[in-house]
């Protein structure tokens, strides 16, 4: 949850980006770790004057240019996956849309399906007006079945105003713009409790893997639960994954396996595996053990990593991570809760970004007027107000970030331009990449619970990819 290019090779690639739209080089790679690492040890402030607590903050306060249409009397549908406080923290969009237009916005949760909802919902004749896709390989698959309205001119004025051009292809299919990643990602973050740290006496955050690891065993000798793994939820050992394998294997490998050009049996996956089970293999330093992690969700990862009597001391998961802290726990951002980037298991930190992209399902001038706000520096800024939420939108006013850590990991986001790789799996077919219970998901979730299997899970990783790319 969390690039591209609209240019496809052949009908069989459509979903793929091409690699010079993806990103072009390590080094580019290694500039955002780098500015990350620095960005992350330097933030050791919570919440402070420049940001805003509550339900505004930005433009939303002191008017805006922004025109949108009188909408007085219609009802407007919005589907999108999240719950909680990452739901919470859109409704301030919503009520602001609402306020302006005079329109009513229901929203609805897709469930972690959100293909598969949405395309009942469609072929029911009943979709919602505009829905959040969080992987880019649905909204190429919904752009070819014709599910997917372009955007208008306000929405294109809008994206061409404040995104970039990685960011606005990533919105793309076949020459015509579909969608707005108006929420980004970074997935290469580990989040650690400063306190247990200081207990275990580390005062040097990890940069390796080996070094992570052995910051892992000296944690967990010194009695707290080294790593929270919320394995309930198969996308989250997805972006482990990708981490390892983009830091090991390099990004030419790493489009080429997104791609399916080569096949998840290679020896690079075999290694990136490997990786993975010197800690998934070792239940002493997972909280609960793997089984508990295979029962963990999501959000309970985060919480056992920053409450309860023997909380966690490090939990992996991108920058949104912050709105479970401030949400669920009584752990401030910056101060309890810190953040370090993913640690280097090749030559460089890998940095794996995400997103959800807006489309709009219907027409209509209410479908088209919300996709206009939602690529707004007027909903950025509402957004970020809140916390737990990091925009592509370069012309957002980076003062209205709640806390200091997500400020300046937006900063290094933007500074990367459009030198980053995008999450393998949301570049994949849905049956794939996608789908709880089933495909990558549901293996690598088999391999959290045997870690020896090696050999075994590339073999089904692969059948369940060949199928899923081919009918995809």
């Amino acid at each position: 949850m969390r690039s591209t290019s609209s240019t496809f090779r052949t009908v069989r690639s459509h979903r793929h980006p091409t690699p010079t739209a993806r990103t072009t080089a390590r080094a580019a790679a290694a500039v955002l770790a780098g500015a990350l690492a620095l960005a992350l040890t330097g933030c050791g402030g919570g919440d402070d004057d420049e940001g805003g607590e509550g339900g505004g903050g930005g433009a939303s306060q002191g008017g805006s240019s922004l025109q949108l249409p009188e909408l007085d009397g219609q009802t407007l549908e919005v589907a999108a996956v999240w719950t909680g406080p990452e739901q919470a923290n859109f409704t301030k969009v919503l009520d602001e849309f609402e306020k302006r237009t005079g329109a009513k916005v229901d929203f609805v949760p897709t469930g972690n399906n959100t293909s598969t909802f949405l395309g009942t919902k469609i072929q029911g004749g009943q979709p919602p007006d505009v829905a959040f896709l969080p992987q880019v390989g649905v909204l190429h698959q919904f752009a070819e079945k014709g599910w997917l309205k372009p955007i208008g001119s306000g929405a294109q004025a809008q994206l061409d105003q404040n995104f970039s051009t990685g960011w606005k292809e990533l919105g793309a299919y076949q020459g015509k713009q579909y969608g707005v990643y108006v929420k980004a990602a970074n997935k290469s973050l580990i989040w650690y409790n400063t306190q247990a740290f200081d207990a275990a006496g580390i005062t040097d955050t990890p940069k390796t893997w080996k070094d992570f690891l052995s910051t892992a065993q000296t944690l967990s000798d010194a009695g707290s639960p080294a790593v929270s793994i919320g394995g309930a939820d198969g996308w989250t050992l997805t972006d482990w994954f990708e981490n390892v394998y983009l830091s090991q294997a390099g990004p030419e490998k790493y489009d080429q396996l997104a791609e399916h050009k080569i096949k998840w049996t290679d020896p690079s996956v075999k290694e990136a595996l490997t990786t993975l089970a010197q800690l998934w293999g070792k239940d002493d330093l997972i909280a609960g053990g793997r089984s508990g992690a295979l029962q963990t969700e999501f959000p309970k990862s985060v919480t056992q990593a920053f409450s309860g009597d023997t909380p966690a001391a490090m939990v992996f998961e991108g920058d949104f991570v912050t709105a479970n802290i401030n949400a669920d726990t009584d752990a401030e951002v910056g101060t309890d809760a810190k953040a370090f980037p993913f640690p280097a298991v090749g030559d460089q930190a890998p940095v794996v970004s995400g997103g959800d992209v807006a489309v709009a399902l219907k027409d209509g001038e209410g479908a088209q007027a919300l996709m206009t706000f939602l690529a707004s520096t007027d909903a950025a800024e509402i957004w970020a107000a809140q916390g737990g939420f990091l925009s592509p939108n370069k012309e957002m006013d980076q003062s209205t970030y709640k806390d200091a850590v997500t400020r300046d990991i937006a900063k290094a986001l933007l500074a990367a331009g459009d030198d980053f790789r995008f999450d393998m799996s949301d570049q994949a077919p849905a049956a794939f990449g996608g789908t709880q219970g089933v495909g990558e998901w549901k293996d690598l979730q088999d391999f959290l619970r045997n870690p020896k299997d090696v050999a075994g899970v590339q073999k089904k990783l692969e059948s369940d990819a060949a199928k899923a790319y081919q009918t995809g």
